[in-house]
């Protein structure tokens, strides 16, 4: 009987996880992060540690509050304070789930770890592929930066599944958090509210000039960290809906253009991941630009540390800090963090 891993967030997709697995003949062993402080992080892991009892799973704490805070929360705020838009949530997967929590389950003797995410893997030739499920809650966007190595240890139990299906199975199963609501947000930022977020971490930027893609002086803003590509609300009075297109933290400035300027023909992208192959000449594929984005149709042209991304059809507000994940026939080929737009 193999041993498994899941990591138990306290939410239904893991407890419904866990409970598959425990059916299926693993020896599966429960580990809940510590991330965060205060009584939201206490309330998940007492929940985890009912499902581990409801489930008949060992289960584990792992703390890794300075760690998390070190690799995921201070470059967050960096991403801000540099004028781009951080999804730190990618970063986690890699660095925290299937990183430091994948090492906790080896060092306990498990062969294999599983979360709760909605994405499924093939073995193809040797290789361990991402691949979409099918499903509408698809997370296989958060996923890119994983490496072969934490591929080849990963199971995704929900793989294919609906959200109304776990939930009929949790509760049939009597797991407490069967009803238990999503969480729509970054775990680490209360009401979904990054600027008080980092300002409760000491953390702000200077007034400065909204400006037009000429450089003419229109306004001013409130410190870029209150601003994201694309954003219409918040810009003030001109007469005329009006977009933020860019953000330059050198500078301190915001620039604003009419509706139409906020799409762009391509991007480039650094801190690259390839899953599997590494591509060394143009390619065509699929590119998703935000997690709640479809994917496009595009070139995409590697160049060592960065490749750059031709779109089909321009697409809007490409943000700098978000992911450009890549796609081919429903797989996952690599991605990587989007730095600047191409007009």
């Amino acid at each position: 009987m193999k041993k498994i891993a899941i990591g138990l967030s306290g939410g239904v997709d893991s407890a419904a996880a866990a409970f598959l697995l425990k059916n299926q003949g693993f020896e599966v062993l429960g580990i809940t992060l510590r991330l965060k402080p205060g009584s939201l992080a206490d309330k998940d892991i007492e929940d985890a540690k009912r499902v581990a009892e409801t489930v008949g799973i060992s289960f584990e704490i792992l703390d890794l509050r300075d760690y998390f805070k070190e690799k995921i929360i201070n470059p967050f705020a960096s991403e801000y304070l540099a004028g781009r838009t951080p999804n730190p949530c990618i970063e986690c997967n890699k660095l925290i789930k299937f990183g430091a929590m994948l090492d906790f389950a080896k060092e306990n003797g498990c062969q294999k770890i599983a979360t709760g995410h909605y994405a499924s893997i093939e073995n193809k030739g040797g290789k361990f592929l991402l691949k979409k499920t099918g499903s509408s809650k698809d997370q296989t966007y958060f996923l890119f930066r994983l490496g072969q190595e934490q591929i080849s240890m990963i199971e995704f139990p929900l793989a294919g599944m609906e959200k109304a299906e776990i939930r009929a199975l949790a509760e049939k199963a009597g797991i407490s958090v069967a009803d238990k609501k999503d969480s729509q947000e970054i775990c680490f930022v209360p009401n979904d509210d990054y600027i008080a977020f980092l300002a409760s971490q000491g953390i702000s930027s200077p007034c400065g000039d909204i400006v037009d893609r000429q450089g003419n002086i229109l306004g001013k803003h409130n410190g870029i960290i209150d601003y994201t590509v694309g954003q219409r609300k918040g810009l003030g009075a001109f007469g005329k809906p009006m977009f933020v297109t860019s953000l330059n933290a050198e500078k301190n400035t915001v620039t604003i253009g009419e509706n139409g300027s906020q799409y762009s023909s391509g991007l480039v992208a650094d801190r690259i991941n390839w899953t599997a192959d590494i591509p060394s000449e143009p390619f065509e594929a699929d590119v998703k630009i935000r997690f709640r984005a479809k994917e496009t149709p595009a070139l995409i042209i590697p160049d060592g540390e960065t490749f750059t991304v031709k779109f089909k059809e321009p697409q809007r507000s490409v943000t700098p800090g978000q992911s450009a994940v890549i796609y081919k026939d429903d797989y996952v080929i690599g991605g990587g963090r989007i730095i600047s737009q191409i007009d």
